[in-house]
């Protein structure tokens, strides 16, 4: 089952630097949300706050109901990061990296068919299944880290810029298995600099610049729009 997620008013400092300013944003259910902007606009900052790793003022609510502090809560209540360089635990294999990512649950038979729901998804992963991550290549480095994050069996997907410093051709595969993955029922949160294919793929977006939302709509209106092809689209 598919869940909300909003947020209301957050503000991210580092030190005295202000990060984030009242950030106030909303996923609904079933949707894939898109979260564009030039790199330093306060993307990340945004995943890795709204994943418990960075602290924050103001609100998280997943489905009406406060986000807990830890990151491992926020997990084990079915929201999930992707983060930007995958980060994956490169020397161990491809099945060792799944397995770390269904590590909280129990269910044998369950995970058993989460791993195969991901062989579905990216069938090069069971070719790879003994091969240590870190000698895959980036496409297939990025599949894996989605991969492991559906492990947990998250209801919220995070991505923080999953087609960085890939390929043209894979990055559409990936963004073709983005939409599969809202298809099978999970509410998915884009942050990508490739604005295009992002807005393509997704419901609605998110324009941020310096810290603040500037913009935000149906990603089929701002795709029109003069002023973000111009800023965001290269025209």
């Amino acid at each position: 089952m598919n869940h909300h997620l909003e947020i209301e008013n957050m503000h991210v400092y580092y030190g005295s630097i202000h990060a984030l300013h009242g950030i106030d944003m909303y996923v609904g259910k079933g949707e894939i949300v898109s979260v564009i902007g030039v790199n330093g606009a306060g993307k990340s900052t945004l995943m890795w706050s709204i994943s418990g790793v960075l602290p924050h003022k103001g609100g998280i609510r997943l489905d009406g109901s406060s986000l807990p502090a830890k990151p491992n809560e926020i997990v084990n209540l079915g929201i999930s990061l992707v983060p930007e360089r995958r980060r994956l635990f490169t020397a161990l294999s491809v099945k060792e990296n799944l397995i770390m990512g269904a590590i909280r649950r129990k269910d044998k038979e369950g995970i058993a068919t989460d791993m195969e729901r991901c062989f579905t998804l990216y069938p090069v992963l069971k070719e790879r299944l003994s091969q240590r991550s870190g000698t895959l290549s980036g496409g297939e480095q990025q599949m894996l880290a989605i991969a492991r994050a559906l492990m947990s069996r998250p209801s919220v997907l995070l991505l923080d810029e999953p087609s960085l410093g890939l390929a043209p051709i894979v990055t559409e595969s990936l963004f073709d298995t983005i939409a599969a993955i809202r298809d099978e029922g999970v509410t998915v949160l884009l942050v990508e600099q490739n604005a295009f294919q992002a807005m393509e793929i997704s419901d609605r977006t998110y324009v941020m610049q310096a810290g603040r939302i500037v913009e935000s709509g149906k990603s089929s209106d701002l795709l029109e729009d003069p002023i973000i092809r111009k800023a965001y689209l290269g025209d």
